[in-house]
Formats: structure tokens, C-alpha cells, sequence
């Protein structure tokens, strides 16, 4: 039975650090296992990851590419379709009810409602853009389309 008094690591859990530079008995005296010369038996001679020698690196043998536009909108998109599967007859929904309702699950700066599918439901939908088929199919069902 084991108690707390008498808890113990395993056979070869723990090791004692390597005392380096202690002697030629030691197996690690003078040189403390580095080789002798060169770059890496020097203190603080250590040589980052991406180094290949001399050779020209990877990252500069390969072409530029891409291009990140800093004035581009990130613009999510919703199917007419989809809030009409989702909502009821005199909702109104705005951009926060679609995000809450798992509509849009990436981050975005403006929201579009596109005309796929069909609507015959009576919304007031308020968003950012919209396009022609959509304003049309939310206004032919006796909603109402307003941008935000």
C-alpha cells in the first residue's frame, strides 16, 4: 500500500546534471564536450536554424508573390434563402442578429445579402450592401431592405 511518506520516482527518473569542465576523469573537462575551434565551441557561438552555410537561403532564392491591399473591405455574404429558413414572418434582422444566428462565422468589415433562393417572408433586413436579386425578392415579399 502506498502512502504519500512513501512515494519514490522511478528507477532512472531522475539524473544528475552533467558537471562539464571538471577534469579529463570526468569525460567533459577542458573543451566540456564542444570539439575544439570552430564557430560552435565559442561562447555564445550558436547558429540560427535558418542558416545554410553561406549558401545563398531559400527565402531569398524564392520569388516575391502576394500582394495585401490595406484599403480592401472584407465583405461576408448571406443567402436570401438562408434567412428564410432561419427567421419569421416580421423579424427584423441586422448584422449582429446574423452573426448570433451562426450566419457569418469569420470576422468581416461590411455584410452583403445576395439573391440565391427564395423568400416569402415579410423581414426587415438591415445591412451593409445588397444586391439588385435580393432588394428585389425582400421588397416582393412585402419586406423592407435597408442599408446600415
Amino acid at each position: 500500500m502506498s502512502e504519500l511518506s512513501n512515494l519514490k520516482p522511478p528507477e532512472g527518473a531522475n539524473q544528475e546534471s552533467t558537471r562539464k569542465g571538471r577534469g579529463p576523469g570526468s569525460g567533459q573537462g577542458k573543451t566540456c564536450g564542444r570539439g575544439t575551434k570552430g564557430q560552435k565551441a565559442r561562447s555564445g557561438g550558436q547558429i540560427p536554424t535558418y542558416f545554410e552555410g553561406g549558401q545563398t537561403p531559400l527565402y531569398r532564392q524564392l520569388p516575391k508573390y502576394g500582394f495585401k491591399n490595406p484599403t480592401e473591405t472584407d465583405v461576408a455574404v448571406v443567402n436570401v434563402g438562408k434567412i428564410a429558413r432561419q427567421f419569421e414572418d416580421g423579424d427584423e434582422i441586422d448584422v449582429e442578429a446574423l452573426v448570433e444566428g451562426g450566419h457569418v462565422r469569420r470576422s468581416f468589415d461590411e455584410l452583403k445579402v445576395l439573391g440565391e433562393g427564395e423568400i416569402d417572408i415579410a423581414v426587415t433586413v438591415r445591412v451593409h450592401q445588397f444586391s439588385e436579386s435580393a432588394r428585389e425578392k425582400i421588397e416582393a415579399a412585402g419586406g423592407t431592405a435597408e442599408v446600415v
